[in-house]
């Protein structure tokens, strides 16, 4: 599952009900750099029927961490996972890999998965500039194991846009 050409581990991903608390508590308990904030759905998409996700990033240690607000009963693959009550909580959701290259080694590292065994549970796109899926791995390791592709420009445009510590280096 997670060694695959041109794949590497990029990223812990957590949930949580209330976004600026979250990060609020990851700046002060493990001097978070900071984060870069943003939804799923794009100005002015209607998000009928779609996974309506609030999500803000950091990198620490040259890994990158996602906290993820589902909103709303809309996402159940992510509420699904924090407790009843309004007490913040943050709870461990997903690690994900990243696949590097052009186009053709993301549709090369889907073809190598064994998707009976590792169902896709969530997919998504933006044009040709991003591809990810997630995959059902909550009975042999506990969580879900997200695969992502970005084209080199969305890659390098997340980089320049993300606060990172130390500094990501390309």
């Amino acid at each position: 599952m997670f060694a695959r050409p041109n794949s590497h581990h990029c990223q812990v991903a957590y949930v949580t009900n209330d976004l600026d608390a979250a990060m609020a508590a990851l700046e002060d308990a493990y001097d978070t750099p900071g984060f870069f904030e943003l939804s799923n759905i794009q100005p002015g998409e209607d998000p009928t029927g779609k996974p309506v996700l609030k999500i803000a990033l950091a990198v620490v240690g040259g890994v990158e961490v996602e906290l993820i607000e589902p909103v709303g009963d809309t996402a159940p693959l992510f509420s699904d996972f924090l407790p009843e009550g309004d007490a913040l909580a943050i709870r461990f959701h997903h690690v994900a890999t990243r696949i590097d290259g052009p186009l053709e080694h993301w549709d090369a590292h889907v073809a190598s998965l064994d998707l009976t065994r590792h169902p896709v549970v969530f997919e998504g796109a933006l044009g040709d500039a991003l591809r990810y899926i997630y995959t059902d791995e909550r009975a042999t390791l506990g969580h879900y194991v997200e695969h992502v592709w970005m084209a080199p420009d969305l890659l390098a445009q997340m980089r320049a846009v993300v606060p990172a510590y130390p500094p990501v280096k390309d």
